[in-house]
C-alpha cells in the first residue's frame, strides 16, 4: 500500500467511526476521489482493532467498573453497582448482531449502492437534527439513568446501521436523544455500545482473513493500527468536550452536504 493511502484510510476510519457521520459514505468517496487499489481485508481488520483500542482505553475506568459489577451481578444474581448499565449494553447489542447474521448477504449485495448510502446519509442526518432540536432543552438523563425499555429502543435503532450511510454512532445518538438522554449521555452510551459491536465485526473479519490465508504487509497494518487508534481517541475526546457547546447541527449540515455530493456523483 502507498504511504498516503495508509494515512488517509486510517484517519478516515478513526475519525468517522465515532462521529455521527457515515463512515461508509466516506469510504466510498475516498476511492472515487483517488485511484488507489483496494486496501485489503487485513487493513480493514487492523483499523477496526485500532478504533476498538481507542474507545476501550478512553472508557477504561467505565469498562473496568461495568465488567466487575456485571461479574458480581452474575455471581450474586442481583443488581450490583453499574451492572444494570452493563446488561443494557449487552442486551442492546443483540438486535444488531442478529440482524447482521440474518441480513449480511442483503447488505453486501443489495444495499451497498452509492444512492442508498446517499439517501440514508441525508434522511438519518435530518432525523439526528430533529432529535437534537426536540431534546436540547428538556433532556436531562445520563446513560446511568437509562431504562431497560429505552436501552432496547436504542439497541434496535442500532440495527438500522446495517444500512450503509446510516452511521452507527449517528443512529444510536439519535435514538438516545429521542429517549431523553442528554447529548453527553447519548454520546457516551453510543460509545459504550460500540465496543461489543466493533469486537463482533472485527472477529468476523478476522475469521475471513484467516480463511483467506493471504500474506500480510505488517508495516502497513502496523501504521494503520497506530493512526486509527490515535485519531479515534482524539476524536472521542474532543467530540465529548465540545458536544454541549456545538450540538449536532454541524454534523447534520455535513451529512446533508455529503449526501448531496454522493447524489451528484452517482445519479
Amino acid at each position: 500500500m502507498l504511504f498516503w493511502q495508509i494515512v488517509v484510510l486510517a484517519l478516515v476510519q478513526g475519525l468517522t467511526e465515532f462521529l455521527p457521520i457515515s463512515s461508509s459514505a466516506h469510504l466510498i468517496l475516498v476511492p472515487v476521489l483517488s485511484s488507489w487499489p483496494d486496501q485489503g481485508l487485513a487493513f480493514d481488520v487492523v483499523v477496526h482493532l485500532g478504533t476498538l483500542t481507542a474507545v476501550m482505553w478512553y472508557f477504561r475506568k467505565d469498562v473496568a467498573q461495568l465488567s466487575v459489577d456485571w461479574t458480581c451481578s452474575c455471581i450474586r444474581k442481583k443488581t450490583v453497582g453499574e451492572s444494570r448499565l452493563a446488561w443494557i449494553v449487552i442486551i442492546g447489542t443483540i438486535p444488531v448482531g442478529a440482524a447482521g447474521l440474518l441480513l449480511h448477504d442483503v447488505v453486501d449485495n443489495v444495499l451497498r449502492s452509492p444512492l442508498v448510502i446517499a439517501w440514508a446519509t441525508i434522511v438519518f442526518g435530518l432525523l439526528l437534527g430533529v432529535a437534537d432540536y426536540v431534546g436540547k432543552n428538556k433532556n436531562v438523563l445520563s446513560e446511568h439513568q437509562l431504562s431497560w425499555k429505552n436501552g432496547m429502543i436504542i439497541g434496535f435503532a442500532q440495527a438500522l446501521a446495517l444500512i450503509p450511510g446510516t452511521s452507527r454512532s449517528g443512529i444510536t445518538m439519535t435514538a438516545g436523544l429521542f429517549t431523553g438522554l442528554t447529548r453527553q449521555g447519548a454520546a457516551r452510551f453510543s460509545f459504550l455500545l460500540s465496543i461489543p459491536v466493533i469486537l463482533m465485526a472485527g472477529s468476523y473479519k478476522t475469521l475471513k482473513l484467516i480463511q483467506e490465508g493471504n500474506g500480510i504487509d505488517w508495516l502497513s497494518i502496523g501504521l494503520g493500527y497506530f493512526l486509527s487508534a490515535v485519531s479515534a481517541y482524539i476524536c472521542i475526546h474532543y467530540f465529548l468536550k465540545m458536544l454541549e457547546r456545538i450540538g449536532m447541527t454541524p454534523f447534520v449540515l455535513y451529512r446533508l452536504a455529503q449526501g448531496i455530493i454522493l447524489l451528484y456523483l452517482f445519479s
